[in-house]
């Protein structure tokens, strides 16, 4: 078997989905005026109808019984939408209560705890290296929590959701996109009904109450474009993995909180002293033991097709 050149466009693609994800922080920083929750709720109603829409027009009115149509189907994307709801919204109030930072972390963790998860519910096996990385992920949170003065949980929820999401649509295995809108329709209707709540009880804004200003067109039309930021990144991750080796995804993956750390550093003017360098060493250390380990793994079972 002979390996064909890397297909360059795919990982353009996946680069400019991770970068996306990375720049994100200052999109939502731009909302702050608007509450978290209705940002999260906007997200998911515009997302819904980008999705929906791109769904229906490349594979028709059929999509949805499809995608449900697998065992369990219609349960397990519940959950999953409940889990990246929960996700979007606590990562929405960090970046825009001061902690992006922490938030960086959390998507610095969450490759070595969907590890653990992968011990723990599926009975996968790890070896030498992997519990290592595991062991020193583990030391920078611990290190974290006693040196910084409190513990990361906001890090450690968004690991975990995230984590939890990944393994349930793992679980199902349904197309990561259709899943996307199938999940946006459970959340749908919630949505639409607390946006309408909260215009009717004067907490949102998109019309004037009283004396109380509308938000105005900017603001609006950077709640409803949260919705295609929300989907593209998602669509373009989906034609990446379909063209590249897994393995570099896995490398790629550390772009967003990489930027995440450096716009909350350099942009946002959070604070990283040594407490937290230290820290955040010890994840970096087990994610590049992590890292490296696949990496000679993926290339040591190619060495034999190659020279089949």
């Amino acid at each position: 078997m002979s390996h064909g050149a890397l297909d360059r466009r795919g990982v353009w693609i996946a680069v400019a989905a991770y970068v996306a994800w990375g720049l994100m922080p200052l999109y939502w920083h731009l909302l702050k005026v608007v509450p978290s929750l209705q940002i999260i709720a906007h997200r998911v109603v515009w997302s819904a109808l980008f999705v929906c829409g791109w769904l229906g027009y490349k594979y028709g009115r059929g999509w949805v019984r499809e995608t449900l149509a697998r065992p369990h189907a219609a349960s397990l994307l519940l959950l999953s939408g409940v889990l990246i709801a929960f996700n979007w919204g606590l990562y929405i109030w960090a970046v825009n209560s001061g902690h992006v930072v922490e938030s960086a972390l959390g998507y610095f963790i969450n490759p070595l705890l969907n590890v653990v998860l992968g011990v723990l519910v599926l009975h996968e096996r790890l070896n030498r290296v992997q519990w290592v990385s595991v062991a020193i992920a583990a030391a920078g949170v611990l290190w974290l929590t006693l040196n910084y003065g409190s513990f990361p949980w906001i890090a450690l929820a968004l690991a975990i959701s995230f984590g939890s999401y990944g393994l349930v649509r793992k679980l199902l295995g349904a197309p990561p996109v259709r899943g996307l809108g199938v999940e946006s329709l459970f959340l749908l209707l919630p949505a639409l009904i607390f946006l309408l709540w909260a215009e009717a009880s004067g907490q949102g804004h998109l019309v004037a109450h009283g004396p109380t200003p509308a938000w105005g067109a900017g603001v609006i039309g950077l709640l409803m474009f949260g919705g295609v930021l929300t989907a593209l990144p998602l669509i373009g991750f989906a034609a990446a993995v379909q063209r590249i080796p897994y393995s570099l995804v896995g490398l790629l993956q550390y772009i967003s909180p990489t930027l995440q750390l450096l716009m909350g550093v350099l942009v946002l003017g959070e604070p990283f002293g040594r407490e937290r360098a230290i820290g955040f060493g010890f994840i970096w250390i087990a994610l590049a033991l992590y890292a490296g380990e696949g990496l000679w793994r993926s290339r040591r079972r190619a060495v034999p097709l190659a020279r089949g």
